[in-house]
């Protein structure tokens, strides 16, 4: 099952108590500047977490599987994800240390 950004949103409004609006906003101004620095070809580093870095992928041969031609596919960037300490434990189900602990 896919989590979507709404329900991201949802679940950061339960518990720390912002607005929605604010939060929404806020969500979407991080994933944009992931965007922004990633396309400056910058690496970003959450200590932890993981590091997002862009890579080139190398021109390839490839087949149209519809015609069987062959394709000369040109080189490429791509975004590559490594997962930190806290992420390897917490999809292997050991225990996740949370960073914001719910203040009324």
């Amino acid at each position: 099952m896919a989590t979507t950004r709404k329900e991201l949103v949802n679940r950061i409004v339960e518990s720390t108590g912002a607005g929605q609006r604010l939060t929404r906003q806020v969500v979407q101004q991080f994933f944009d500047e992931i965007i922004v620095e990633l396309a400056q070809g910058n690496r970003l580093e959450f200590r932890d977490f993981g590091v997002f870095a862009v890579t080139t992928a190398p021109a390839r041969m490839a087949r149209n599987p519809r015609t069987r031609e062959r394709v000369e596919v040109p080189a490429r960037r791509k975004v590559v994800f490594k997962p930190g300490r806290l992420m390897k434990e917490g999809v292997n189900g050991d225990r996740v240390k949370v960073a914001v602990k719910n203040t009324p």
